[in-house]
């Protein structure tokens, strides 16, 4: 197979389209072209006069590839990527901890290899899990255990459903297509800014659920680790709780994929004296502008356009005081969302739904803290660190999960917003005009100044009056690592325990965590 580089399309184009594109590179006439399929394609919108895609075709043709290959310059020679599945040969089932994307395709991946896994996850099936956050939304009752941090598909169901990553793994491409063949739209696969959008990833996510079941593996809903035992330096058994009883899991093998929330269980692995270390994440404030604005600013007269759907932007800027501050989890077309877990604490979250046809457009705007910033050297320095934070937010809000918003005007003027403008706040189950400056710390507050100044002058419109900050944004990423040996991925002090994905601090994100729970599949399989 021939993949081409660099191909320029129109937005509007075929299947005729794209083999004639590939016909000029090859310089032959577009009946030689057999096949041609998108393998990648992203927006230029560098000049808003002349927005076009720019693509990466994977052709195959009725002619010499390596003659043809001489005479492009953008084309090489590609083998298409197949995932090598191991098989098990060990003996009792391992226990996976949490069903977000690294537990999830840690257990598909031991399912698939014939392991039979058992998943333990503390909140509810999608469906149950969707009615409880709605009604938060709505009313303000929170459930503790079923939430958008806690139940089947992990934070990231409640999300955006963004799969652009930094990683490099060529496992990324096993995840897309396992999202794929589950239900997910098949544009992921060739998007260079792909999402799923929340309605979607929750048939996405049963729909694996399924598989993995039907493979021999369980899923335990409403069953939180509170425990393991030790034997000879290795794990063998993992201790659960579900409706009151514990129980106990015989297991030489457990995946901790318990996401970067679950702090009662940051907190029994730190009494247990598991090896965890604080780590740098970011905090500050969700940014909501109107789409609309949005759109034009990134593509001009183009904006509306149906094949571009929605504008995304990413932004970052390293400040005075030697922060960096950037915008992070960009949700176009979509909504600020109450992501809350605990009593007597205020987090936000951003989502979009596949279509991104909000009113709306938001993004985090955060600004790197470090251990150095935590106040004290406990390895869960940071989490404290946060629950602060979060604190501070639910007070300000009125102690209902009611949120604190601020116009942008209004916080760089460090003056408490009276009222709301233009953006209309999407949070439930309300928004208070308020005044950020009161929750995060100066250093955090003065660098988001800066910030939005700055990005103003890059994307026009950005630091407009009446855009609105909604506080506050702690759970970017894990406050903690747990210690793993790079080469097994287990624990450096407990044999058989894989700390993994994003709650153990080794992923930042849908495809990065997914990639490492297979990662963690793949260890137990080999050193079982």
């Amino acid at each position: 197979m021939i993949r081409l580089n660099n191909i320029n399309i129109p937005l509007e184009y075929n299947d005729a389209v794209l083999r004639k594109a590939a016909a000029k590179e090859l310089r032959v006439e577009p009946k030689a072209i057999k096949t041609v399929s998108l393998f990648r394609r992203s927006v230029d919108a560098r000049k808003k006069a002349q927005l076009h895609f720019t693509c990466t075709l994977d052709v195959e043709v009725a002619a010499d590839e390596n003659n043809l290959l001489r005479k492009a310059k953008n084309a090489v020679k590609v083998t298409p990527y197949r995932y090598e599945a191991l098989k098990w040969t060990g003996g009792a089932s391992p226990v996976v901890v949490g069903f977000g994307p690294a537990g999830m395709f840690a257990a598909l991946v031991l399912a698939q290899s014939g392991a039979k896994p058992i998943v333990v996850e503390r909140g509810r099936d999608v469906d149950a899990r969707t009615a409880d956050v709605q009604r938060f939304w709505t009313s303000g009752q929170l459930d503790e255990t079923s939430n958008v941090q806690f139940g089947e598909g992990g934070a990231g169901t409640f999300s955006d459903g963004k799969l652009n990553t930094g990683t490099k793994d060529s496992r990324q491409r096993k995840v897309l297509e396992e999202f794929v063949s589950h239900g997910a739209p098949e544009e992921i696969l060739y998007n260079a800014k792909p999402h799923i959008g929340t309605d979607k990833l929750k048939i996405t996510v049963k729909n694996i659920r399924r598989e993995i079941i039907s493979l021999g593996g369980k899923v335990l809903f409403k069953t939180k680790l509170t425990g393991y035992e030790v034997k000879n330096d290795r794990v063998c058994a993992a201790v659960v709780e579900s409706g009151g009883k514990t129980e106990t899991i015989e297991t030489d093998s457990v995946i901790l994929a318990i996401g970067h929330s679950a702090r009662d269980t940051f907190e029994m692995l730190a009494d247990k004296r598991l090896p965890i270390e604080p780590k740098p994440f970011s905090v500050g404030a969700r940014i909501e502008h109107r789409r609309e604005m949005i759109d034009k600013a990134q593509y001009g007269s183009f904006a509306g356009h149906k094949a571009l759907g929605a504008a995304p932007y990413k932004m970052n800027v390293h400040t005075a005081n030697g922060r960096g501050a950037y915008t992070f989890c960009m949700c176009p077309g979509g909504a600020v969302v109450n992501a809350s877990s605990e009593s007597g604490r205020l987090c936000t979250n951003g989502m979009s739904e596949f279509a991104r046809d909000k009113e709306n457009s938001n993004a985090a705007l955060l600004v790197s803290v470090t251990p150095d910033d935590y106040g004290n050297d406990s390895p869960l320095a940071g989490m404290y660190f946060q629950r602060e934070l979060e604190e501070k937010a639910f007070r300000l809000g009125g102690g209902t999960y009611a949120a604190p918003v601020q116009r942008v005007e209004d916080f760089l003027q460090n003056r408490a917003s009276a009222h709301f403008g233009d953006v209309v706040p999407s949070i439930g189950p309300d928004a208070v005009p308020s005044d950020l400056n009161n929750i995060l710390p100066d250093y955090v507050c003065d660098s988001m100044k800066q910030a939005i100044t700055e990005m103003g002058r890059r994307l026009r419109g950005f630091d407009c009056p009446d855009a609105v900050l909604t506080g506050t944004e702690t759970r970017s990423s894990s406050p903690i690592r747990i210690l793993r040996d790079p080469e097994t991925l287990r624990s450096i002090a407990v044999k058989g325990l894989y700390p993994c994905g994003e709650g153990a601090g080794y992923a930042g994100g849908i495809i990065s965590a997914a990639v490492d729970g297979i990662k963690c599949a793949e260890a137990v399989i080999k050193h079982n």
